[in-house]
């Protein structure tokens, strides 16, 4: 509907400074900027239904329970023990971007909300671990942006599968093109992550 984009825009506004501010649990600060755009006519019942993204919606809800019983039948402590393994003595930054690496690489072969529900688990693990002594936050959100550099196969992410056929692209492609450019994303993260988020 685009007569309703200054309608839109004032319901946009409060959500983010909901959000910001830390009034309330984003969760409703993004429920009520849907029932404003709902007042304010931005959106119907019906293209509302249409616009929810099902497939991923039933993937989480079934990756959850999964991720769950890695973690209570201990595959996530295995995981982060792993990790801790290959990269024991090492600063905190070797270990935020070998978890970015281990990320990024399980996403291009799986749904990258999919990996992140894997492997946030086995971050905070090894975050809260007695020889680290570290926060989990970075370790968290370096899991979030390495599973959202899903780009460098066309099957990695649902947006590259649906630029494949339009572009005439091959496999070759991505991974020439968008290999070196995860590298360029590992480096960034793994140096401003901690800055930003303190270990």
């Amino acid at each position: 509907m685009p007569g309703k984009a200054p309608q839109a825009m004032i319901c946009l506004a409060p959500v983010v400074g909901l959000m910001v501010s830390g009034l309330i649990p984003n969760v409703q600060a993004a429920l009520i900027g849907c029932m404003l755009m709902g007042a304010l006519g931005c959106i119907d019942i019906t293209s509302a239904y249409r616009s929810v993204d099902w497939k991923t919606i039933v993937l989480i809800v079934g990756m959850l329970p999964f991720s769950v019983a890695l973690e209570r039948t201990g595959g996530v402590e295995l995981a982060a023990d792993g990790l801790r393994a290959i990269t024991s003595g090492a600063g905190h930054h070797i270990m935020l971007a070998t978890l970015f690496a281990m990320t990024a690489l399980l996403g291009m072969f799986i749904s990258n909300t999919a990996t992140a529900v894997l492997m946030a688990p086995v971050a905070i693990a090894i975050a809260v671990a007695k020889e680290m002594h570290a926060s989990p936050y970075p370790f968290a959100m370096t899991v979030g942006l390495a599973a959202s550099t899903a780009f460098m196969t066309p099957v990695s992410s649902p947006v590259n599968t649906l630029v494949v056929a339009p572009g005439h692209y091959t496999f070759g492609d991505f991974v020439r093109i968008r290999v070196p450019f995860s590298r360029v994303v590992l480096i960034v993260c793994t140096l401003l992550v901690p800055w930003l988020l303190p270990l």
